[in-house]
């Protein structure tokens, strides 16, 4: 499923509140503190809150007159204070990449159990859409036979009853036709019991297709949207790669 996206306010107090327990400001620390949000958009509001921050400033460089025998140290120390900053960023800049590097390898490996899952469905669907296909074909056959049986029971019935009522009373034939057509109307009622429980079952398959085809367009959307998030993460990998 989609993750739920977090803010700048969310990820710049999350990046105070870890500034403040003297810890390192990096996106998995702040994807941990937030329990939530993609690895490219809480790279995007760190970048920006840093940006945001006062710029430390480069110590003056003030040479006491009475030490000039110490101005070479000193000023070896000023430089390696003036470009710990830079260091500094450097080495969050590496952390950060790797971070979206790990993110990006996840994303591949959601990719992959997506791309599974929709094969397995699109298969089931297409055995059930042929399971369907084969019932329908299966109705369509009762049907005829059943259309064909009452007619040779009602041929039958008729021609019987004309037979006897050639040779038997009235009385007894008009007995004998009743049972007959109360036969042939139980032959057809359970005739039309096997025709209901195949079209239920025809009707069963098809809510099944449908429900099969819901979840593929389901799991192409979730695939849809991890590639244009892999494709975000791998940019923002190329603008951090030509910065450095």
């Amino acid at each position: 499923m989609a993750r739920q996206e977090v803010t700048l306010d969310e990820v710049t107090a999350a990046a105070i509140s870890l500034q403040d327990d003297g810890m390192r400001v990096t996106i998995e620390a702040v994807r941990e503190a937030l329990g939530t949000g993609s690895p490219s958009t809480i790279h995007k509001h760190l970048v920006e809150w840093r940006a945001s921050q006062a710029k430390p400033e480069a110590p003056k460089p003030e040479i006491p007159e009475s030490i000039v025998a110490d101005l070479g140290r000193w000023a070896q120390q000023f430089a390696q204070q003036a470009g710990a900053g830079a260091n500094d960023a450097l080495a969050q800049a590496e952390s950060d990449m790797d971070a979206l590097l790990k993110a990006g390898e996840e994303l591949e490996a959601e990719r992959d159990e997506l791309l599974a899952q929709v094969a397995s469905i699109t298969s089931a669907r297409d055995q059930a859409l042929a399971t369907a296909a084969e019932h329908a074909e299966t109705i369509e056959r009762l049907t005829v036979e059943l259309r064909n049986a009452r007619q040779v029971a009602m041929d039958a019935l008729v021609g019987k009853a004309k037979d006897q009522l050639a040779i038997e009373g009235k009385d007894a034939q008009l007995a004998e036709l009743r049972q007959q057509v109360e036969r042939g109307v139980t032959a057809s009622a359970a005739e039309s019991d096997a025709r209901l429980a195949a079209e239920m079952e025809l009707i069963g398959a098809t809510t099944a297709r449908d429900n099969l085809a819901a979840e593929v367009r389901e799991l192409r959307a979730q695939l849809d949207a991890a590639h244009a998030e892999r494709s975000t993460l791998r940019a923002e990998m190329e603008v951090l790669r030509a910065s450095r």
